[in-house]
């Protein structure tokens, strides 16, 4: 099911987490950005049209600052994050320059959300850089988020992109295969959740746990992005992006993932 819905899909949103660009010391892995690029290149040959919202920044800026890695102060995470933004884009554009593929980075905020004019504009600059065959890779704005205007996490901000540009299928890559019954790090008998219909009757039936290691969202924030897009009757597929061409396994049907499928699209599938 999960191939299908990616084959009947032309306009996707992928969403990368921090411990899926990382290595095991936090720095950013460049064999996989090679191989990720290669994976949307492929899609993109068949016609399908790509969006990434990628995290990293902040890891990208200790990483290549060696510094700061500790500090609390919101100045040192916000200077982090600058450093950082520089450092994730070259990987991004090292990795989709081998194929002739430019980017085009997108910063965003709460408000670029709630104001009708900005969010007219981020359409505009969405549409027209995928038109033109540039991959927009979007990212909060950290650099000048408070509390008041910081969308908190990038999976939350995954689905609004999803829904802004009415995208056909969102896909988030964790460093999880999916949605387990119970945690599987404790539980050995834990089972995958392959398909979600009823999102409240799942979360009536499974373990929450943590935060993972680097990023800024655990297992409830990727339920609720599913929530967020299955409103808008738009699939999300929750799969661990750390496993070797999980993308190209995904579309071949031999890799598994969590599909959150949409009530008024039950009666297809």
């Amino acid at each position: 099911m999960i191939s299908e819905i990616i084959k009947e899909s032309k306009k996707i949103v992928i969403k990368l987490g921090s411990n899926t660009l990382a290595n095991e010391d936090g720095t950013l892995n460049k064999d996989f950005f090679q191989k990720f690029c290669e994976q949307v290149q492929g899609l993109m040959t068949q016609g399908k049209q790509i969006v990434i919202v990628s995290s990293g920044a902040t890891i990208s800026g200790v990483a290549t600052i060696g510094k700061w890695a500790r500090k609390k102060d919101i100045h040192y995470k916000q200077a982090l994050c600058a450093i950082g933004q520089v450092e994730l884009m070259d990987a991004y554009r090292r990795a989709f320059g081998k194929y002739g593929i430019n980017i085009g980075q997108m910063l965003l905020t709460r408000d670029d959300f709630t104001d009708p004019n900005r969010t007219l504009n981020i359409r505009n600059t969405l549409f027209t850089l995928i038109d033109e065959g540039v991959v927009p890779i979007i990212n909060e704005n950290d650099t000048v988020s408070v509390e008041e205007i910081k969308i908190g996490d990038n999976d939350t901000l995954a689905a609004l992109a999803t829904n802004l540009w009415n995208a056909d299928l969102l896909i988030l890559f964790s460093d999880i295969d999916g949605v387990y019954d119970k945690n599987p790090k404790k539980f050995k008998d834990a089972s995958l959740i392959e398909k979600v219909t009823d999102i409240n009757e799942l979360l009536k039936n499974i373990e929450i746990g943590n935060t993972n290691s680097f990023g800024t969202g655990g297992i409830a924030t990727k339920i609720e992005a599913a929530r967020k897009v299955n409103e808008y009757n738009i699939p999300m597929i929750l799969a661990n992006g750390k496993k070797e061409d999980i993308l190209l396994k995904l579309l071949e049907g031999t890799e598994k993932g969590t599909l959150f499928l949409p009530e008024r699209r039950m009666k297809k599938w």
